[in-house]
Parts: structure tokens; sequence; C-alpha cells
């Protein structure tokens, strides 16, 4: 299945606020708007969270004020269309989306100038090897770092590398039908520029010799786009690639702390899918999810195995389990980064370094002491743990957004009320996968249950109707900030 566009629901949500104020321009709530609407909604659930997974990987930030609206769902969309693609495809056309480019400072960056001293902009080169392919340290197939010698890990790149390989990324800028040395600095912008991938200016690409991870490309040439297509084959067919990935995608999707096995069989599929193609992302996806590891249920028996759900798949797992809907029909759930809120927004991380970092390991835990990585941990705290129990209870109970926008009847929860035990199954079915322990499950009960149920009368029809909804609203709240709920097993 394929998703709805989040370019093209902002480009009709702008037509639709300027039949109103001719003047209205798109903000990040409108592209919150359509993450809320197609995540609650749409059909390709799994390319979805794919989507999620991968703007995590290949970062560019709203919280940047270069970055365009309209860019950054153009920009969402390019992940979703690469989600079940090619891994090589897809950093092709992230290093050419125009938001990359200016979010990490690539786009139109110049060659090297010996006469007045400047070198080209590093950023991009340093990140897409160190953040979206190769990562800083040489590893086995399984993940675990390579030493030498004297028990030290081995670097994967140098800064040479980082400098060279920044000489490839010169001459890139925004798209224009007739460029100009003009258009290249973003003079007279066409209408697309931001969503259209950008194009070459030669007489701004580097002629130097550049060498990077063992592969030259001799000084004068000037074709840009066949340097470009060097460096990221010579990036793609690196030995790290397959790990590096294999590991961060397991991490979003399933365990935080996957063994060397399980990332070893990602990274077989992602060398070979079977029909010797590299880099298939919907092969390595199907392995990852369909891996032993994964569908194992004595995996949930283990105390090193799953991940803490992050809090934008927390949300989305109560609309959709719960069928929430939005009155205004445009989920008007604006920014919930604020730790009194979510303390994360889709799209809208700190920095290129994602709102958490995968090796991160949570200092004086109990995951800290046995060197377990607990990426999400991250952004857990005293005030985001107050901030979620928060915000779920007034989402629950009345509904989250602007004039509580988007909420639930609770249409089939309230039917099986009157029977607590009824509902606690049902909230172990809906949001723990039948892994609900006894000891959760009597405490639902019980309090399901202190919620009286007025005699039936038909002059008390409000008050039981009321009962019945509070009991189905304090099940879903229970379940849902118990910690059997926050940690995905």
């Amino acid at each position: 299945l394929t998703s709805s566009s989040h370019q093209t629901y902002l480009e009709n949500r702008l037509a639709q606020l300027r039949l109103t104020n001719p003047t209205a321009t798109l903000s990040a709530n409108n592209f919150y708007e359509s993450f809320w609407l197609y995540s609650a909604t749409g059909q390709a659930q799994l390319r979805e969270r794919m989507k999620l997974a991968l703007s995590e990987i290949f970062v560019i930030s709203l919280t940047d004020a270069n970055i365009d609206v309209r860019g950054a769902a153009s920009y969402y969309d390019m992940l979703g269309a690469n989600a079940f693609g090619n891994y090589r495809t897809l950093l092709e056309q992230v290093s050419l989306h125009p938001m990359m480019g200016i979010y990490l400072t690539h786009l139109a960056n110049q060659r090297e100038d010996p006469a007045t001293g400047r070198t080209p902009d590093e950023n991009y080169a340093r990140e897409v090897m160190q953040l979206m392919s190769i990562g800083v340290q040489e590893l086995n197939p399984d993940g675990t770092v390579r030493r030498d010698a004297q028990g030290n890990p081995i670097p994967t790149y140098t800064p040479a590398d980082i400098s060279n390989l920044a000489r490839v990324f010169t001459g890139f800028s925004y798209f224009h039908p007739t460029p100009t040395n003009q258009t290249f600095f973003g003079a007279n912008r066409n209408a697309d520029a931001f969503v259209r991938p950008m194009i070459v200016y030669p007489q701004y690409h580097s002629i130097s010799a550049k060498t990077f991870l063992g592969v030259t490309i001799p000084a004068g040439t000037n074709d840009a786009s066949a340097d470009l297509r060097i460096a990221l084959d010579t990036i793609f067919a690196n030995v790290n690639v397959p790990p590096f990935i294999c590991r961060q995608l397991i991490q979003r999707l399933v365990t935080s702390n996957p063994s060397g096995g399980y990332v070893s069989r990602c990274s077989t599929t992602f060398i070979n899918n079977g029909s010797g193609v590299r880099g298939d992302l919907a092969a390595v996806l199907r392995t990852i999810l369909m891996d032993s590891e994964a569908r194992d249920i004595n995996s949930a028996n283990s105390a090193t195995f799953g991940k803490i759900r992050e809090p934008v798949i927390r949300m989305t797992n109560w609309m959709r389990a719960f069928g929430a809907t939005s009155a205004s029909g445009n989920y008007l759930l604006g920014s919930t980064s604020g730790n009194t809120s979510l303390g994360q927004s889709a799209l809208a991380s700190p920095s290129v370094f994602n709102f958490f970092r995968p090796g991160y390991v949570p200092p004086n835990t109990r995951a800290g002491a046995q060197n377990l990585t607990v990426p999400e941990f991250q952004i857990v705290d005293e005030v985001t743990v107050a901030g979620y129990a928060n915000t779920m209870q007034a989402a629950i109970g009345n509904g989250i957004g602007t004039g509580s926008d988007v909420r639930s009847t609770y249409a089939r929860e309230v039917t099986i009320a009157n029977d607590a035990n009824a509902l606690a199954d049902r909230m172990n079915r809906m949001l723990l996968y039948g892994q609900m322990s006894s000891t959760l499950r009597a405490r639902i009960v019980e309090s399901v249950n202190s919620i009286a149920i007025p005699a039936s009368t038909g002059a008390n029809q409000a008050a039981i109707d009321a009962a019945l909804l509070n009991r189905s609203r304090l099940a879903v709240y229970m379940t849902m900030v118990s910690p059997e709920y926050l940690v995905q097993r």
C-alpha cells in the first residue's frame, strides 16, 4: 500500500486557509496535522511506521527555521516512497533533497578557492557517513565493534575522508528550469525549489582530486552527477552499512538490544535479498519483523528484550485502537514536543542526532549497570513522565488538540464496561498483545469496579452512560500509563 501525500495535504490546506485569509501561510502545525491524519487513518500502517523510523536516521527537523514546511512534507513523502525500496536510491534522494541540503548546509556549497582560503562545507559529508550509512567505528556483520591488535576500535573514516567527500557535494543547489549564478544562491527561486531535487551548477563544482574511503576521483573532471554516483556507490558498498542500518531499524521497530545473530541475519538480507540485490529495504524489513527473535513469545520474558515505545507511537496507538476521530477532519493536534506534552513531534528532533542516540546507555539505572542501550530513555525524565501521564489523561478523557478536536467515544468499550473483567481483557488484546500481568489486570478490575453503575431505570440512563464511559476511559488510561505498556515486548 502507498501512503497519502503530506505535500498534497499541505497544498490543499493552504488553499483552504486562503479562502478566508488570502495571506495565510503554512506552519509546522499543518505538517503535524497530516502526520496524525495519516498515522491514525492511513491503510499503509507499516509504511507509515517505516517512514517515521527512517526520519530518525535521515534527520531533518522543523525546529530549524530555515526548513520550509511544504519542503519538509515533500521530504517525508520521499522517505515513505522509499520505505520498501532500495537503500541506495534512498541515499541519493536524501542527498539531493533541498531540505537536507538546507539542514546540513550542502545546498549552494561552493568548490574550494585557494585565493580566498574557502573550503567546501563538510557538514553533510560528515553526517552522511556518521549517521546515515557507516557510523564512526568498523563493525562486524553482527553489529559488534571491530578492534585492532591493541583492542582499540577501528575508525571507519578520517578527517581527510570528510574533506575530500565534501568536494563531491559542491555545485548542487535549488532547482530552476533556467539556472543562473543567481538562482544557485536562491534568487528568483522557482515555486518548486523546495520540493524538487537539487540540480547541478557545474561552475561551482570542485574539479580537484577527491580521495575518500579508498576511492579516488581524479582531478579535472567536472561531472558532479558522476562524482555523486561514485561517492554514494562507494558508501553503499561499504561493509559497515548492513549492520549499521540493520541495528538501528531493529531498534526502531522491535528491540533496543538485538542479539548479534539477529543483526547478522538482517545484515545478510541487506547484502543479498535472495535474488542478488543489495540494499532491498522491503526484504530487510521482512527479515526484521519475521525473525525468530522478534516472533518468539518467550522473548517477552527476557529482561533485555523490548524497547520503550516512542511517545508519538503511543498517541497513534491510542487513536487507532480506540477509533479516535477528528471533529474538524484536520487532526488539529499541533506540536507535542514540550516536555509537559509528549516530548516528541514527528520531524522535529532537536538536532541531526535525532531525539535519542541509538547507543544511549541510561546512567544510574539497572539497564545502565548492564550496559544495555535504551535509546528512548534519553528523552525520559521526571517531567516527561508526568507530562505524558497528564497529556494522556486529558486525551483519553476529553480529547486532544485545538478544541479537543481528536477524541474517542469508546463505543466498543462502553458496551462491555458493565463487566470489569471483560474490559480488562479487551485492554489486554488491544494494547498488550495478550501479555497483561495478573497484577495489572487485578488493579484495572478493582479500579473499574470502584466506579458504580447506577440502577437501571429510565431516569438514570444518562448517569449509567456516564459511568460506563468513565469505566472505559479509566481502563484505557491505566493500561497506557503502565510500565507493561510503555515497554513494547
